[in-house]
């Protein structure tokens, strides 16, 4: 959820490359329903179909809340 809140948007492969970079043990799939999730059950990304990618980014008006969510974790 950190990425997410640099306001950059992001492909399932960007997300899924720099977890691995972070060395966690992560799945390309369970990274995709990860992301999939955040977007449809939690309703804080926003998602633009480019192609045959996806990319997603943090709505707006969660920005401030996740922020502070993430601080104290």
């Amino acid at each position: 959820m950190k990425l997410f809140l640099s306001s950059k948007p992001y492909t399932t492969q960007d997300v899924f490359d720099l977890l691995t970079k972070e060395g966690f043990d992560v799945n390309y799939r369970g990274v995709s329903a990860m992301v999939g999730l955040m977007n449809t059950r939690l309703g804080i990304l926003r998602i633009d179909v480019k192609g045959d990618h996806n990319i997603y980014s943090l709505k707006i008006e969660y920005k401030n809340v996740l922020k502070t969510i993430m601080d104290n974790y």
